[in-house]
This record gives C-alpha cells, structure tokens and sequence, in this order.
C-alpha cells in the first residue's frame, strides 16, 4: 500500500507502524485507524462521519472521496478532514489502513482494488449486484488477509442481539413475521446539519448507470425492466437489510416457496425447516410513519421487535414479549428497551477490533454474499412462479 504501513485482515495492527502519540505512562491509548471513507451522501453525513468522529481515538478519517467535488469538500471541512478527491483510486493511494465505501451501485471495483492494495474493507449493503461479483470481493479479500466487512447495522443493535437471545429459548415456534412500512426519508433527517448533496455531471451518471446495468444483467440475464427494477431498488437497497437479519435468526432458509413482486409492495414466504416465515414490505410515501417489526409466534409466547427509523441517532429498538397462563385468562406483555446504543456506532466499534485485534464478526463478506444469492432467488421465483430449495446457495 503506497505510503501507507503493511496491514493484514485477520491479524493485529502492529501499533508500531501507527503514528504514536504522548500519553500518561497509567493510561495505554488504543491504536488509531487511518480510514478513507467513499461516498460523502445522506448516510454518511447522517451516521458514519459523525460516528467515527466520536470514535476518534479509534479512528482517523484521513480522506474523503466523492465523485462531485463539492459532496467532499463540505464533510472535510466539516470533520477537519485535510485530504479530497474525486476518484476513489486516488484515495486508496493514501496512507490508510482501512476504507468506509459508502457510494451507490456496486461495491466491488473499490472493494477488490483495496483488498490487493493491502487496506481493509467495509462497505455499506449491498454489497455488489451479483454473486459472481461478490465471489471475487471474497476472493481477493482472502488473497490479500485483509478483513471484508459488510455494513448491517441492524445486526449490531443490542435489541436484535437480546431478540436473537430470546428466540432462540422458544419452543415450537410456529410462525414468523417481518413487516416493513416504507417511509419518506426527509422528514427523519431535516434536523440534521447536513451539507446540500450535489449530483455529479449528467455523463458520470449515466456512466455509472450503464455499468450497473451490466452488473444486474450478469446476476438476472435478460429479464423484465420492472424486475430489474425490483432487484436494484427494492431488494438490494432496501429488503436486503431484513433477509440479512433473519438469516442472522434462523441461518440458511431450505425453501423459498413464494414471491409475490411489484415496486409498491413485496411478499415472500421462506421456510427454515418447519418454521414458515412471510416478509412484506410496502412502500406508503404519504406518511412519515417508518415501522419495521420483527415478530415469532408459539402457543404459549409471541417475541416481536419494533426497529425505529434507520436515520435516527439513537432512537433504541424495543422488544415486546407476551405470555400467559395456559387454560385461563392470564396473560402478560412486557416492553424492553435494551440500549441506548447506536447501532451504527457498535458497527464501526467491531469493524475496528477486527482490524486490530483480529476479532470475528458478524456480517463477513462470504456470509453478505449468500444475500445477493437470495435475492437472485427471488427474481427467479418470481419470474417462473416455482419455488426454489436453498435459495441462498447452500445445500
């Protein structure tokens, strides 16, 4: 890595090749992580810059890179960020140890030239648009040692680790049901001190269009626009995060049975085992109203979760359990409110110990890429109306 210390993904960073600073002989101060950061938009304005900026004696942000210049510019000035540009090949030719890729479309020309430049990789969902291209974002990460990293934050939420702990302690579970209500996202994010977003020039968008079009041809062949459509705006931008976390309840899914697809609205039903499990999503953009609930049904206990607004700092996800006393009227509901904690915070925390410290983590690329698989598998289910056996590639 040009200028930059040598670095390897599942090992410690010597805190040797680290810049040192003066610090009392009583306190050991954690070693910093020189990270560039992709993509100067809403999500990195709303979360990730003002996240590793409360990290800072984690992290130092050393570059930004966005394609219109302007996007950069406003978020260094804001973070005290020296060095800009405009194409992330210059931004891997920092000396950083770590890059944040936070761009829309396909995540994999950054994410494989970063593995062979030695820098460790988190990227934001999706990941890519194709399981091939996902394979090679694995491959090359392995090959270079470096960690991959895929930015589900809802897997660090301590509700959804608290959920994960109940669910797991229910007998007989019969059914389960996640449901999400789309939702404008303006009025979740107007009381930010947010920096205009500009557009790049209309010939880099249509560039960038074009490539995406050849990644989605490559995972899809040649099908329906409105399915093309559906897979880029719909399951990777959006649905993905709640296979993602369902997958992180009950691991693989045997049977995609159905999939029902249209761009105001998606239903599916998976089965792991003889658990069914229907997930709708429904765009409604009349209401500022974001619900996203997580909910497991058995004779004598119902769990659900209720996630807020992704755009909202530290609004904490709550839990509801209900039970009774079989064979008369008494029953109870309890609500939990775990944490405090942002989950987007917890997220950079973990990418960060395991670049230091080798630590596992939840959302590694080769789990990501069994996603891309999945929604692959929708289409297809869609598209021919016959279900599918393992839909997310795994036997």
């Amino acid at each position: 890595m040009a200028g930059g210390p040598s670095v390897t993904g599942g090992h410690p960073i010597e805190a040797s090749t680290l810049p040192q600073r003066s610090v009392p002989a009583t306190r050991a101060e954690p070693t910093r992580v020189r990270i560039g950061v992709i993509g100067a938009g809403l999500i990195a304005q709303v979360m990730h810059l003002h996240y590793l900026s409360e990290l800072s004696d984690r992290f130092e942000v050393s570059a930004i890179c966005d394609i219109a210049p302007e996007n950069a510019a406003a978020s260094a000035a804001r973070y005290g960020v020296q060095t800009t540009c405009t194409d992330w090949r210059d931004l891997l030719r920092e000396p950083i140890d770590a890059v944040l890729v936070l761009t829309g479309g396909s995540h994999a020309p950054m994410a494989i030239e970063a593995a062979k430049a030695g820098i460790h990789v988190l990227v934001e969902k999706p990941m890519c648009f194709s399981t091939a291209e996902a394979a090679a974002m694995v491959e090359a990460a392995d090959a270079a040692g470096v960690v991959l990293m895929v930015a589900y934050n809802k897997r660090h939420d301590p509700a959804y680790l608290r959920f994960r702990e109940e669910v797991a302690g229910i007998r007989d579970p019969r059914f389960l049901r996640v449901t999400t209500l789309e939702s404008p996202i303006a009025p979740y994010v107007g009381h930010y001190p947010l920096s205009a977003v500009q557009l790049p020039p209309e010939e880099l968008v249509e560039r960038l269009r074009t490539e995406a079009a050849v990644s989605i041809t490559t995972a899809l062949g040649d099908v329906d626009p409105v399915l093309r459509r559906i897979y880029q705006s719909v399951l990777l931008d959006t649905l993905v995060h709640e296979l993602n976390a369902v997958r992180g309840l009950f691991g693989e899914p045997d049977r995609l049975e159905h999939a029902d697809l249209s761009e105001r609205s998606v239903s599916l039903l998976l089965r792991f085992g003889d658990l069914p499990a229907a997930i709708h999503w429904i765009d409604l953009p009349g209401i500022a109203r974001y619900q996203m609930e997580f909910a497991l049904y058995a004779p004598d206990r119902r769990v659900s979760l209720s996630f807020p607004s992704p755009f909202l700092r530290s609004e904490p996800t709550v839990m509801t359990v209900e039970d009774g006393q079989p064979g008369t009227a008494r029953s109870s509901r309890t609500e939990e409110i775990t944490s405090y904690e942002s989950a987007f915070r917890r997220e950079l925390m973990a990418f960060y110990a395991a670049v230091v410290d080798g630590a596992p983590i939840e959302t590694p690329g080769r789990d990501a890429m069994r996603d891309i698989a999945l929604c692959q598998a929708i289409i297809e289910c869609s598209r021919t109306g016959r279900p599918i056996d393992h839909p997310a590639g795994i036997a």
